[in-house]
């Protein structure tokens, strides 16, 4: 069995290194040291290539996302649809092989990885949308719900802090479907690991609660015994897999120079020969061929099992649960009603709202990064995760998001994040992957400008708007009160991409519900309209109030001011120009007013008030007028856009 499997691991071998070979460019390195323990990995793995979207088939993350020319290699050699041309265009323009690996852009990747560490953090988010699925339709007669998630990783992976936090609150979850294969090189981009690593990772691991196994990841039978052992454990495993960089390459073996570079065909054809192997480029013996393909037909055989199991009488409640968490129905969510409500912090509001859709459906579930309370993002008489719809995430707010990102992806959740949004710079690497990726998960921020107060600049969100806002595919909600809320929350649910609420901590007047043209849903609306006006006041979330207000005072001056909300610039920005024109007149001056940096209003704006430098600690109504987010300062900035003298007057009661 041994000889089978060594030609097939050589197999993979020098199909990644001819891949990198006719690109120019890749990483050999790290697909040939991990053939072996791929080649037994194959044999264990629960999956069909003929539908990679089967709820129970076991979920593979490949971390170390530069390893494309090893994914590319299997998924061909076991039936996905990655065929040899896909191989052959390897890393180039619109090829099914980029890079590294691209959820939704080649056959079964699983999620999109890359930026070291993300892949580890995705494996547990996988992990745990199997548990709480599990929890909701599995019975003690059926388990509909039981396969394994695996993932490779390396040592940059490891060194990462984002597989430290994901890793901890996986062993604190003692999630058992969990089995994570270390491919320890010891080597790095820089030379061996030990230039400026030294841990003892098994003992790390075991004081976070894992099973730790240490292998020869070139032998066989140990890579068996140990996925055998690890699929029985009852807690996450570790295998420490002992593996050569760059194995089977006649000269380079073992060296850094593999990592990620092309071998070279000398080297390549000195390697096959050594190997016994033909000198024959994207080679692939038939009984190997054979041999991997078997998972198609084991893998057709599992899933009709499975279907079997489905249309067992006593499973009615369960699959009912089922067809809930794969196809959740938002229609019926009955929405909280601020309208009666003068005043709302948005985050108190975003609370409300959140248990309304939570209510509706068993798929939307989520947690904060220690913030619940401040966050409002508990759920009410939910329950804690497994069983229930609360995740306590601790303070990891980067695995957070790559975790939420990967149980978007599984199936049958809809997940939800909540941090700060300054601390949304602790997660931002996980952000852009679901924007990159096209994940509907949703980022919960609050304490959203300098209104946060007292706990000064250092908590106090400044460039963050724009930079999420420059984030392509991503779209970055500011609601100026409660109902925008609620508005906002419809519209996103409707968008299958990242969507992050930006929430107040003060509370924001409500505004009447009278809207002159356009709607929330448009990310933009012309809030209030004034005939023959020849300015344009355009703000989002606790700007939108004093706008109104001044633009209400300039009117006894003379100057007539339309109002526009943008509850969501990135989606405002997706309207046709014809929208856009109605709603921003081009004839006006526009100034725009945020208290942010805000230079993205540019777009549209003549002037932008915004913030020119940080915040600083004191009440959040001092820092306002501090800062020249008033009523009077608006309508003097007016004024000087206008080239017209400001009228100083009493700032009262205005009616609007």
């Amino acid at each position: 069995m041994n000889i089978l499997r060594q030609k097939k691991a050589d197999t993979i071998r020098f199909l990644a290194a001819d891949m990198i070979e006719k690109a120019a460019s890749g990483h050999p390195g790290a697909p040939m040291g991990l053939a072996d323990v791929a080649t037994v990995l194959s044999e264990h793995l629960v999956h069909n290539p003929k539908d990679p979207k089967w709820i129970n088939r076991d979920r593979l993350v490949f971390s170390g996302g530069h390893a494309t020319g090893l994914i590319y290699s299997l998924l061909h050699l076991w039936g996905y649809d990655v065929n040899m041309s896909d191989l052959k265009a390897f890393r180039q323009l619109d090829s099914r092989t980029p890079g590294h690996p691209e959820y939704g852009h080649t056959d079964g990747v699983e999620i999109t990885t890359g930026p070291l560490g993300q892949g580890v953090a995705n494996a547990v988010g996988f992990a745990m949308a199997a548990h709480y699925t599990a929890h909701q339709v599995n019975s003690q007669t059926c388990e509909l719900v039981n396969h394994k998630v695996y993932c490779l990783c390396g040592d940059g992976d490891l060194q990462e802090g984002i597989s430290y936090e994901a890793c901890a609150l996986a062993g604190h979850l003692g999630l058992n479907n969990l089995i994570l294969i270390y491919d320890s090189n010891r080597i790095t981009i820089e030379g061996d690991t030990s230039l400026a690593w030294s841990e003892n990772v098994q003992a790390r691991f075991e004081a976070q609660g894992w099973e730790v196994l240490d292998i020869d990841g070139h032998n066989f039978d140990q890579i068996d015994t140990a996925l055998t052992g690890a699929k029985r454990s009852t807690k996450p495993v570790l295998i420490i897999a002992h593996t050569s960089i760059g194995k089977g390459a006649a000269t380079l073996e073992g060296s850094h120079h593999t990592h990620g570079a092309p071998l070279g065909e000398n080297e390549i054809a000195s390697s096959k020969e050594k190997a016994g192997f033909p000198n024959e480029k994207f080679y692939i013996p038939v009984d190997v061929l054979n041999d991997f393909r078997v998972a198609l037909t084991k893998g057709e055989e599992a899933q009709k099992a499975w279907i079997h199991s489905l249309k067992e009488a006593p499973l009615i409640e369960q699959n009912y649960m089922l067809e809930r968490l794969l196809n959740p129905d938002f229609s019926s969510v009955k929405y909280p009603d601020f309208s009666n409500d003068a005043e709302v912090a948005t985050r108190d509001s975003n609370g409300k709202i959140l248990n309304a859709i939570a209510q509706a459906t068993p798929c939307f579930i989520g947690g904060s990064a220690d913030l619940s309370p401040s966050n409002k993002s508990f759920l009410d008489n939910m329950g804690t995760f497994p069983k229930g719809r609360n995740i306590f995430f601790g303070i990891r707010e980067h695995s957070m998001a790559a975790i939420t990102n990967a149980m978007a992806l599984y199936g049958t959740i809809v997940p939800f994040n909540a941090t700060f949004f300054v601390f949304s710079d602790y997660l931002k690497p996980s952000a852009r992957i679901a924007a990159l990726a096209g994940i509907q998960n949703f980022f919960v921020w609050t304490h959203d400008s300098i209104g946060v107060g007292e706990d000064g600049p250092t908590h106090e969100p400044i460039e963050q708007l724009s930079q999420f806002r420059a984030l392509p595919n991503f779209y970055v909600w500011r609601p100026a009160d409660a109902t925008e809320n609620v508005e906002a929350w419809k519209t996103a649910l409707k968008i299958k991409a990242p969507h992050g609420f930006v929430l107040s901590r003060q509370k924001l007047k409500t505004l009447k519900p009278v809207r002159d043209f356009g709607d929330v849903s448009h990310g933009g609306y012309l809030l209030k309209a004034r005939p023959n006006a020849t300015l344009t006041l355009m703000a989002s979330g606790s700007e939108v109030m004093p706008s109104l207000r001044a633009a209400c005072h300039l009117e006894k001056m003379g100057i007539m001011s339309n109002v526009v909300s943008v509850p969501c610039l990135d989606l405002f920005n997706e309207q046709d120009e014809a929208y856009q024109m109605r709603v921003v007149d081009p004839r006006t001056k526009v100034l725009a007013i945020e208290a942010a940096t805000a230079t993205e209003y540019y777009r549209y704006a003549d002037d932008i008030l915004a913030m020119e430098g940080f915040g600083a600690s004191a009440p959040a109504e001092k820092l306002f007028e501090r800062f020249g987010f008033t009523i009077e300062n608006i309508m003097k900035r007016s004024c000087q856009l206008l080239g017209v003298p400001y009228e100083s007057m009493e700032i009262g009661v205005c009616e609007m």
